[in-house]
Parts: structure tokens; C-alpha cells; sequence
């Protein structure tokens, strides 16, 4: 007879909702800066405590994120949040900071062919770059994560070897980042490759604080969030409706939804702190608001826990 081996997962996990920033920056219709405003405010009300409002970017790079200022100056009396913002320079980083934003997030591909692509410089280059951005940061009393793009999987350069990986999260630990974020923008990773390659990271940089930033472009989403628990990570990135997708990497629609990995977790026993009925009904409307949604199952079929009441006809059966 075999015996049952128990797996081990986190008990309470912290999800950071990115739709105001990586879900928005791929709609190619403005969509108001009310409209915005809107949803951040209904967002607040689930329960979510984390939130990447937007991007300081060259307006001319992301039109759709040109009123940045605008969104964060509307939304400083959301104090139950902590509010971040992907900064590219000194100057994204000095507009984050004099908008009153806490925390800023570094931008960073995996790959030289993406950094090209999205940064126009190659990766050491545009980690050279971050010193300036971490010195006004600390001069501020602002927080600095790292963040690495195309993690798992590259669409020029294919899969991305877990000593590039290391080499880049290195080079981070020594500027004194102490969280950086895998994003798998590509949707290329597999549960596998996930649970490999934060193991051997997390035993290589045992003080850095790993997050999981999955995309749902090839369905593998939710399984690669799950290998991320068995290797005890409880900090990861969705998108409400499944919106969003990187402008600079081809196909790489649809991040994880967030109503669909807040169901996944409550299934498994895994406290979230964020109201599923409450974020379903929030899905809902920015789905009628943006016109369609990413790809979200709780959408489609709606959560387990609605198959357990009595059919409408079910009382004339019993009878």
C-alpha cells in the first residue's frame, strides 16, 4: 500500500492586483482617466491590500498611461493599499515620487533581444542605470523592488538559463534590492522549470524575497503559481478580467486573473484576505467597462462554491 505524502503549502499568501497598470497599458482604446480612477476605487473595496497603479513612462512609449500623475494624486486617501508604480529612470522615479507614490518597481528584461525591444539598451545597461534611481529613492524614504522580465522564457531568445537569472538577481543584491519579481511575460514557463529554478534561487539568495508575476498566454498560469507555493512563495501579481499583456512581447496576452487565482487559493485552504463575490462583481464590470476580458474562468463558469446550492427545480423532484 503507498503512503499518502502531504504537501506542504503557505497558509496566507499577498496578491498584487496589476490591471491599473499591466492590464490598462495593452488596451489600445483610451479608457478615461475617470474610468480608471473607478475601478482602482472598486478594486479597494475587495479586500486587496496591494496594488501597481501604473507606469511613469514616456508618455509617447504607453499613450494609455500618460495620466499617471492624475490616477495616483486621485487615490491618496485609499490608505488601507499599498500603491506601487514601474519606473524606467531617474526622471519616471521623480514623477512617481513628487505623485506620492511609496514604492517603486525597477524595470528589467531577462534577455539582451528584449531589453533592446523594450528598454532600447542592452541588460547591463539598464541595470547601470538603477543606481541613480535607488540613491533619490532612499533620499525620499521610497522603497525599490527589482523586477525581471521574460524570466522563464524569451520570444527571441527561447528559454532563459538559470545562471542568467542568478547573474542579474546577483548584481541586484548588491544595489540592496531585497524583493525581485519573476515575471513570465511571455507565458512560456511550466511547473517544472518553475519549481526548479526558485529553489535553486532561493538556496543561492536566501534573504531575497521572491514574487511570481504568471502570464495565462498558454494556460500554465495557475499550475506555475502552484509549483511557486510548493517552494513556499507568497507573494504574486494577477490582473482582475485576465487583462493585460507586455506591448513588446508578440502573443503575450492575458495575465492570470485575479478573481481565478483568489478561487484557486480558497480552494486550497489559502487565505488571500480578498472577498471573491465582491471581486467577481468588479470583474464584471470592468469586463462591460473595457469591453471584454483576458481570459477568466471565474467569468466562464463562476466559482465552485455556486454548484453547491439546490437546482430551482430540485424541491418538485424530492417531490
Amino acid at each position: 500500500m503507498s503512503r499518502l505524502v502531504e504537501i506542504v503549502l503557505p497558509q496566507k499568501v499577498t496578491i498584487c492586483e496589476v490591471a491599473p497598470r499591466d492590464g490598462f497599458q495593452a488596451e489600445p482604446a483610451w479608457i478615461p482617466t475617470e474610468g480608471k480612477i473607478r475601478i482602482v476605487r472598486e478594486l479597494a473595496k475587495t479586500g486587496i491590500q496591494s496594488m501597481e497603479i501604473t507606469s511613469f513612462v514616456h508618455p509617447r512609449a504607453i499613450p494609455q498611461l500618460k495620466d499617471a500623475e492624475e490616477v495616483v494624486r486621485s487615490i491618496q486617501d485609499l490608505t488601507n493599499i499599498k500603491f506601487r508604480a514601474l519606473v524606467p529612470n531617474v526622471k519616471g522615479a521623480q514623477r512617481a515620487i513628487d505623485a506620492g507614490i511609496t514604492k517603486l518597481k525597477l524595470m528589467l528584461s531577462a534577455t539582451d533581444s528584449h531589453s533592446l525591444s523594450n528598454a532600447n539598451c542592452l541588460v547591463e545597461e539598464a541595470q547601470n542605470g538603477f543606481s541613480p534611481i535607488i540613491e533619490l529613492a532612499e533620499k525620499h524614504g521610497v522603497k525599490v523592488g527589482g523586477s525581471i522580465s521574460v524570466a522563464f522564457g524569451c520570444p527571441y531568445e527561447g528559454k532563459v538559463p538559470i545562471e542568467r537569472i542568478a547573474t542579474i538577481v546577483d548584481r541586484y543584491t548588491t544595489m540592496g534590492i531585497e524583493e525581485v519579481s519573476l515575471a513570465d511575460t511571455t507565458g512560456m514557463a511550466n511547473p517544472k522549470q518553475v519549481f526548479e529554478m526558485l529553489g535553486q534561487l532561493k538556496a543561492s539568495f536566501p534573504q531575497m524575497t521572491f514574487s511570481m508575476h504568471l502570464h495565462n498566454t498558454r494556460g500554465m498560469a495557475l499550475s506555475n503559481a502552484v509549483a511557486a507555493l510548493q517552494q513556499g512563495i507568497t507573494h504574486f501579481d494577477s490582473s482582475i478580467a485576465g487583462l493585460g499583456g507586455c506591448p513588446y512581447a508578440p502573443g503575450a496576452s492575458g495575465n492570470i486573473a485575479t478573481e481565478d487565482l483568489v478561487h484557486a487559493f480558497a480552494e486550497m485552504g489559502i487565505e488571500t484576505g480578498i472577498n471573491l463575490d465582491t471581486l467577481i462583481g468588479v470583474a464584471k464590470d470592468v469586463k462591460q467597462s473595457i469591453g471584454h476580458d483576458g481570459g477568466s474562468y471565474m467569468l466562464q463558469a463562476g466559482p465552485c462554491s455556486q454548484l453547491h446550492a439546490k437546482p430551482k427545480n430540485q424541491e418538485k423532484i424530492e417531490q
